[in-house]
């Protein structure tokens, strides 16, 4: 690990209070990001920036953000520019999963998963884009899925707000790229010892115990094994460097092979 690679870099990771998203924090600060954690867990935003700082002796901020609230993150990102000068890095971590067969899918279900996994990526993005134009220069990388790039059965809003966001992924690149900003996805697969939830509602509907339904899905991958946060955030990492810098547009999967091309 480059423990300098994103120093004097600030950093902003939706959905950092937990999960992937904290884990993205914790690998920014590790290698000399300052974060700023946002959730709309306020409360555990606070102690994972709180706990980051401890750990990793960088300045790092936990507050409260809806990202599907347009003024809340006009104001946030308004004080970030004016407290930092500067934003290098957003991340667009948050994200939902309602899941039912098409026959049954409540509508204000399936309309809060795509408000919150595709139109809270693009009002982020949108007030990310504005201060980075100042600047030219920026990263947008959005957490996508393995589920972006093909469907899922029981799982048609989280898929189709995927596919969504690997669209605007692409289209914001078009957008940005006169600006130096790039913009990509990164679609990885389920992490089975992060993803509690989404292991309990699949064992659930295939009838399987949780273990037998993580057994059941690493049976699936060609690496055969699970996803780590440490895949993924090895990735977001990447991306987010000047190792990077001739990327922009892409869709970067993470699935130990199950989804190739």
């Amino acid at each position: 690990m480059c423990e300098a690679r994103f120093k004097g870099k600030i950093a902003l990771v939706t959905g950092g209070a937990q999960g992937l998203g904290e884990a993205v924090c914790r690998r920014l600060a590790g290698e000399g990001a300052t974060v700023i954690v946002t959730d709309i867990d306020e409360e555990g935003a606070k102690a994972a920036a709180d706990n980051i700082t401890t750990e990793y002796g960088v300045c790092t901020l936990g507050m409260r953000m809806d990202v599907t609230d347009d003024f809340a993150v006009h104001t946030t990102m308004e004080m970030i520019e004016r407290d930092f000068g500067r934003l290098d890095i957003l991340v667009v971590n948050a994200g939902i999963l309602r899941a039912y067969g098409i026959e049954e899918f409540p509508v204000s279900e399936w309309r809060q998963v795509v408000d919150v996994n595709l139109m809270g990526y693009m009002i982020c993005a949108k007030h990310a884009c504005q201060i980075m134009m100042k600047r030219k220069s920026g990263n947008i990388i959005q957490i996508n899925s393995m589920w972006g790039k093909r469907g899922s059965a029981r799982n048609s809003a989280y898929s189709a707000s995927k596919f969504g966001g690997i669209g605007l992924t692409q289209s914001l690149a078009l957008e940005m790229a006169q600006y130096n900003v790039r913009v990509n996805a990164v679609c990885p697969c389920i992490v089975l010892d992060g993803t509690r939830e989404m292991v309990e509602h699949y064992a659930k509907t295939h009838g399987l115990t949780d273990e037998q339904m993580k057994q059941r899905y690493v049976d699936q991958v060609p690496l055969g094994r699970g996803c780590t946060y440490d895949d993924v955030t090895s990735v977001v990492a990447f991306l987010a460097s000047d190792e990077a810098a001739y990327m922009t547009g892409q869709a970067i999967d993470v699935t130990g092979g199950q989804v190739m091309g």
